[in-house]
């Protein structure tokens, strides 16, 4: 996970020029790292727009659109049917 969050920052070698604190709430381990990532690539495109490029090459800057999907109502879960039984 702290490849994930150092990406941007190897990318535009600025390792050893910001010093980064997080906090980061909800979802897993992954999510999170993504998250922090794309926040470090906004955050270093609003320091220096000519890290822009780059950051958008590599797709850092593109926001993860995926989200749960909703639960319906007669199903247990989104998707999830009760459990179907011909007798």
């Amino acid at each position: 996970m702290k490849l994930i969050v150092r990406q941007p920052l190897e990318l535009t070698e600025t390792t050893n020029k910001f010093d980064v604190t997080v906090t980061v709430r909800g979802g897993g381990f992954t999510g999170q790292a993504g998250a922090i990532r794309h926040g470090l690539s906004r955050a270093l495109n609003q320091a220096d727009a000519d890290y822009r490029p780059a950051l958008k090459k590599e797709g850092y800057l593109t926001r993860d659109s995926r989200m749960k999907e909703r639960k319906k109502y007669g199903l247990k879960k989104a998707r999830r049917a009760p459990q179907f039984s011909k007798r």
